[in-house]
């Protein structure tokens, strides 16, 4: 019927739990490299949101000013 399970060697158990533990310390440094570098993507980001906010809300009062403007036009009167 089913036979043993096949014993492992303790040299391959070892670079299996090695190769683990390396991989989850890479990961731990990489993850935290990538974390400080977008870190200073999100400040850099920030300060140009202020800056990008403000041009925003001038273009829109500028528009709003000249469709304001050209409603009026369009309401009034023409003169013949």
């Amino acid at each position: 019927m089913s036979q043993a399970p096949v014993r492992v060697s303790p040299l391959i158990k070892l670079g299996r739990w090695s190769l683990l533990l390396v991989g989850i310390a890479y990961g731990a440094a990489h993850q935290s490299r990538l974390s400080k570098k977008e870190e200073k993507v999100r400040e850099i980001e920030a300060q140009q949101k202020v800056v990008r906010d403000a041009k925003l809300a001038e273009e829109k009062k500028r528009s709003a000013a000249a469709e304001a403007k050209a409603l009026a036009e369009l309401s009034s009167p023409s003169k013949k």
